[in-house]
């Protein structure tokens, strides 16, 4: 039996290094198979409920075409579309839930909520996204990674993560680093450093491995010799307006910009982002900011930098679909699909 089989993905911890390589590979052989048009349903028939509480374009999408290919069946619940929470108690919902089907995927606001539907699920939860964690993302950009890499070892491999290091994203990539051992440099002001007991938690198991992990407000040091840069919204819609123009007022030293790059010292550093991008001014949103705080060239990256890397950044949407199925597969599936 797999020892992936009837597992949660609340986020990436929930899983060895070696379990995390196994999906990795697997996801890597799906892919492939899929482009050669062999793929095999493994989760033929199988039931799969998409709870959205939180609206979403790339998680939604992959999700559903992964499921697809695999000639599965899939319900959609929306925002408002359930009572969960309000009439119902999450408990009750997902005992309900997991009689009905074999896999549920959960993205909404706290944590503490996957984790409840995580006790009380007789069927596998994955994380599409909470405010702590999105494994299902960082799956998909550690995949990428090996790619770009031609399938060298990523250990040992520096990652900068540079921004608004408070967020789902850098989070999981603190753990993703301790999996596949890069080593991880957050560049941010002080204040948008990530959650100390996580962070503490991080460099204590990163050194047991020997990878660094560490934090700094300077951008010319903590850039050098870095193989890949990765940036994320420094907005959310969920932040007050209010505090919209003051954070990105202390975030744009920290824009991904061409100079920035130079200051990596490598020719051949790659650029990652899990979208969407504030890169123009082609969103109502984008429109809004740039307009507000007089600028031309983006907010978390430039347009220039944008379109230069796009193959990569969008390798990295198309990649969520291959990994999403790997750990589906790997979590329903009681033998192994592949011997990785």
């Amino acid at each position: 039996m797999s020892d992936l089989y009837q597992r949660h993905c609340t986020r990436l911890f929930d899983f060895s290094d070696i379990e995390i390589k196994k999906i990795i590979n697997l996801s890597a052989d799906l892919k492939k198979l899929k482009s050669e048009k062999k793929e095999i349903p493994y989760l033929k028939n199988k039931k799969i409920v998409l709870i959205f509480e939180k609206e979403s374009t790339r998680t939604r999408c992959a999700f559903e075409v992964a499921a697809f290919d695999q000639f599965a069946n899939v319900t959609y619940l929306g925002p408002g579309s359930t009572h969960l929470g309000y009439k119902e108690s999450l408990r009750d919902t997902v005992e309900i839930l997991s009689s009905l089907y074999d896999g549920i995927q959960y993205r909404g606001g706290k944590h503490e909520n996957i984790m409840i539907l995580s006790k009380y699920s007789k069927v596998p939860i994955w994380n599409g996204l909470t405010d702590q964690f999105h494994p299902t993302q960082l799956l998909s950009d550690i995949l990428t990674m090996q790619e770009l890499l031609k399938k060298k070892c990523l250990s040992r491999r520096k990652i900068v993560y540079i921004g608004d290091a408070t967020n789902n994203i850098a989070n999981t990539l603190l753990e993703a680093s301790v999996l596949t051992n890069l080593n991880m440099t957050v560049i941010a002001p002080k204040k948008y450093w990530p959650e100390k007991k996580l962070l503490r938690s991080c460099q204590l198991k990163g050194k047991e491995k020997n990878i660094k992990i560490e934090c700094t407000d300077s951008i010319s040091e903590g850039i050098k010799n870095a193989d890949f840069i990765y940036t994320d919204v420094w907005i959310s819609m969920g932040e007050p307006k209010e505090t919209w123009e003051d954070k990105i007022k202390s975030l744009l030293p920290y824009q991904v910009n061409k100079k920035l790059l130079e200051l990596s010292n490598n020719k051949n550093v790659e650029i990652l982002h899990c979208l969407p991008a504030m890169h123009d001014k082609n969103t109502t949103m984008g429109k809004i900011l740039l307009k507000k705080l007089g600028l031309q060239n983006g907010l978390e990256i430039t347009k220039e930098v944008f379109h230069h890397y796009r193959k990569t950044i969008f390798k990295q949407a198309e990649n969520r679909i291959h990994a999403i199925k790997a750990l589906m597969i790997s979590t329903l599936l009681k033998e192994n699909a592949y011997k990785n």
